[in-house]
């Protein structure tokens, strides 16, 4: 069975994440993806927040798993199996901090990664700016699966 994943913080998940997840989900047989705990970080929604819509939005793929994991990277894939770590890369400014994640990972487990180009539509799209426009009023939901975006603004009404 070929196994990838997918990490990230995924706070929230964006149409760009939801992409690249997509397009994995093609390559491999299971695809894992890692949402990262962070305890330094306040995010906007709890892991468990996070989790439940991840699997809400990839349920039609089929073949997606979704679970949180704190430390390395490469523990989480040692103890499922995983030989590849699935990364979309935005710009030659993400190839640069990846590519070095990625020569680490495999130096430390053997573990490969992949890049993925992203879909230009999405090549500026973060989870960060998503949060900084709508909580200043801005439309954000053609940026965000529906369910993500009703989240969002909830959450964001909430402060």
């Amino acid at each position: 069975m070929r196994r990838a994943v997918c990490p990230g913080s995924f706070d929230p998940i964006t149409n760009g994440h939801l992409d690249i997840i997509g397009r994995a989900s093609k390559l491999y047989d299971v695809v894992h993806v890692a949402v990262m705990i962070n305890q330094s970080k306040k995010g906007l929604f709890t892991v468990d927040e996070r989790i439940e819509l991840i699997r809400e939005v990839t349920a039609d793929f089929g073949n997606v798993q979704v679970e949180s994991f704190h430390g390395l990277l490469v523990d989480f894939c040692k103890q499922r199996d995983i030989p590849a770590i699935v990364k979309g890369l935005r710009a030659v400014s993400d190839f640069d901090y990846e590519l070095q994640m990625a020569q680490m990972n495999n130096g430390l487990s053997g573990v490969e990664t992949l890049f993925v180009p992203t879909n230009p539509t999405y090549s500026f799209l973060s989870s960060s700016l998503v949060k900084e426009v709508a909580t200043w009023g801005g439309d954000v939901a053609h940026l965000l699966p529906p369910t993500v975006h009703e989240a969002l603004v909830k959450r964001l009404g909430e402060k």
